[in-house]
């Protein structure tokens, strides 16, 4: 199952002001529409290399527990909580002390500690697995080739005729693309 944003990230990668810059825009009458570009190229980078850039809360949502459950979206920060749905039909929270949290690992794991085993878990979503992930709470956390493919890539939705331009695009498609490949997830 995918992961789903639970908590977006406080602020983007990149400001109004680098992207102006960038673009060399001197006016103010378009802030807000360079603003959508900037959250816009943020979620196709995060979809390409399926990876969070900014720090945000991601809710995963199971059947059942599984023998490891994989933590997609990484880099994985912290596990806020692991909960399920007991026979009785009672949501249990369970303690960070019976399972184990791999962050180091990519994608991320959450297993059962040492001697321990996840508990019988009942009905459609009933494991909720609520987890932090991103590079950091900062823009300048984000790896500078990955800013600047954001740049790049809201250079091209701005374009002056507003469309896509696979014929011909400013920048060449491969070098571009190619910022974000040492930062892409291939899933397991």
């Amino acid at each position: 199952m995918n992961p789903q944003r639970f908590v977006p990230p406080a602020i983007e990668p990149l400001t109004v002001s680098e992207v102006k810059a960038h673009l060399r825009i001197d006016r103010s009458d378009e802030d807000s529409y360079l603003s959508s570009l900037i959250t816009v190229a943020r979620q196709a980078a995060e979809t390409r290399m399926e990876r969070t850039l900014i720090q945000s809360t991601w809710k995963l949502t199971l059947d059942r527990f599984p023998d490891a459950i994989l933590l997609s979206m990484p880099p994985i920060v912290s596990v806020q909580s692991v909960s399920y749905t007991n026979s009785a039909g009672v949501s249990v929270v369970l303690s960070a002390s019976d399972y184990v949290v791999d962050a180091i690992s990519e994608p991320g794991w959450v297993v059962p500690a040492q001697g321990k085993s996840f508990p019988q878990a009942l009905g459609i979503n009933a494991v909720t697995v609520t987890y932090v992930a991103g590079y950091g709470s900062l823009a300048s956390d984000v790896p500078a080739p990955i800013r600047h493919w954001l740049l790049l890539a809201i250079g091209e939705m701005y374009d002056g005729n507003r469309s896509v331009s696979a014929e011909r695009p400013r920048v060449p498609q491969d070098f571009a693309d190619g910022l974000l490949d040492p930062y892409r997830f291939f899933g397991v």
